[in-house]
């Protein structure tokens, strides 16, 4: 008996069917797996009201951000207050300087009544606020929502303190002194700036408006005499009118007053 030579032949065409399904099996599967999630500034939709973050100050340094919120129980250095859409009218280019003022009124008057602070106050208190916008991908594609975020410390800070739980309402009572702003140094100008409960020199305790939005830069002169008269006044009744008082004042720059700025600060020379 001898075997016959096609068996195998035929085991081996009744493989392949077998053998390509298979495969077929294998690339659908291949085919059907989850796209990875896109990044947060990538996303059409705007990021959630009241998300927190754990940012870095240089992390407001750029147009967009990609953090992912964390629990607000946790601790955090971050949190959205307001989102929107820019409009139309603001520009079309992702770095048209229409964008930024056009936000800040809006960002600004959403931050102090997050806050619970005036503008006066808002000027005189080691927090502050960034704007974030789409990528420059998802921009191209629609996008133009904006997010505004609360973030723990200063455009002078090196490093951001965490925020408290909730910090919605936080000035509405007695203003904490961990977050009041003070200085220390020979001068406020060459001050390093401080939380009030930690040891100072001098506190900012008055602001005065010089000017309304739309108003023309007074001149760096007439906006530092105008300053000094007021702060003299100011800090002396802040003081209950001692017979001798150092004051200081900052004022701002021509930048400053196209970007939105309308105030000066005036500071009491106390360590209280």
């Amino acid at each position: 008996m001898t075997q016959h030579p096609t068996g195998a032949l035929r085991h081996d065409r009744r493989a392949a069917p077998l053998l390509l399904l298979a495969l077929g099996l294998l690339l659908s599967a291949c085919s059907s797996a989850p796209l990875a999630p896109k990044a947060a500034s990538d996303r059409s939709d705007p990021p959630e009201l009241g998300a927190c973050y754990r940012l870095a100050p240089e992390d407001v340094e750029s147009p967009s951000n990609d953090d992912e919120p964390v629990a607000c129980g946790t601790e955090h250095t971050a949190q959205t207050f307001a989102i929107g859409t820019l409009p139309d009218s603001t520009g079309d280019g992702y770095d048209d300087r229409g964008h930024g003022k056009w936000i800040y009124p809006r960002c600004e008057a959403a931050f102090e009544k997050f806050l619970g602070v005036d503008e006066s106050l808002a000027m005189r208190i080691q927090l502050s606020w960034a704007w974030f916008r789409p990528s420059e991908d998802a921009w191209d594609d629609g996008a133009r929502w904006y997010r505004c975020d609360l973030v723990g410390g200063t455009t002078e800070s090196a490093a951001y303190r965490a925020l408290p739980d909730p910090a919605k309402g936080l000035f509405r009572a007695k203003p904490p002194e961990e977050w009041l702003t003070c200085a220390t140094g020979a001068t406020v100008l060459g001050s390093t700036k401080v939380p009030c409960s930690e040891e100072h020199d001098w506190r900012a305790v008055t602001t005065i408006k010089l000017g309304d939005e739309g108003d023309p830069y007074p001149g760096e002169r007439l906006t530092q005499v105008r300053t000094r008269d007021f702060c003299s006044d100011s800090v002396g009744a802040w003081m209950n009118y001692p017979v001798d008082y150092e004051f200081g004042f900052t004022w701002f720059k021509q930048g400053e007053w196209q970007a939105g700025n309308r105030r000066s600060i005036c500071w009491a020379k106390t360590d209280r």
